[in-house]
């Protein structure tokens, strides 16, 4: 494999990450509620699933689930009503509008903080079937015919660095507005327009034809 292909493919890859999804919405939400810490967690949650997603794709095990219509459609609506149940969430939240006093963007403490963040994070993107398409279906035309599978698994993993990335990013870009964001009057508008995301992205993934 040349250079050149793995290059055009971290810069699409980096494209896709950048556009907003159902991760980013998840991981500022999980940032909104726990902090920066939070927020890494979920991000780490996202990429440990494209991570279990890219293994599948370089298996095989993508394609077998991709051409069953029943496996898919369950793994769909199960990811729509998870984002859906989260989006509902962040409403309620933003409707009470009782906030803690502490900074957002500050570490919370405790293990359940950390596990909250990367179950939430995990779920989301193992739900999503549009990973499992990006890297059955968008990465093979940077691989030259015969590749061996170690290479699909490669550039799959390299998207889930690029995401991390990203994701760590916005999670310390948060906790640097600590002080604007732990306003009652900004998060509740946070949170409304989050939930209104979740809920519209688990909306579009029920009824959306893949």
């Amino acid at each position: 494999m040349g250079w050149s292909s793995y290059a055009a493919f971290l810069a699409l890859a980096a494209v896709v990450v950048v556009v907003p999804g159902p991760d980013l919405a998840v991981v500022t939400r999980s940032s909104l509620l726990g902090g920066a810490r939070a927020g890494r967690w979920s991000s780490l949650g996202v990429a440990t699933a494209c991570v279990l997603q890219g293994a599948a794709a370089a298996a095989g095990l993508g394609t077998l689930l991709r051409d069953s219509t029943v496996a898919f459609a369950v793994l769909r609506i199960a990811g729509a009503a998870y984002l859906f149940t989260l989006g509902i969430r962040a409403w309620r939240s933003a409707r009470r509008g009782d906030y803690p006093a502490s900074l957002a963007g500050q570490p919370a403490a405790g293990p359940s903080t950390a596990w909250r963040g990367w179950r939430q994070g995990f779920v989301t993107n193992a739900t999503n079937p549009k990973v499992l398409v990006f890297y059955l279906a968008v990465l093979p035309p940077f691989l030259r015919p015969g590749a061996a599978p170690t290479w699909l698994l490669a550039f799959a993993w390299s998207h889930a660095v690029l995401t991390l990335a990203y994701l760590w990013g916005v999670s310390a870009g948060m906790a640097r507005l600590g002080r604007f964001l732990s306003r009652r009057r900004v998060r509740r508008t946070l949170d409304a327009v989050t939930g209104a995301a979740l809920m519209g992205f688990g909306m579009a993934l029920a009824l959306e034809r893949l």
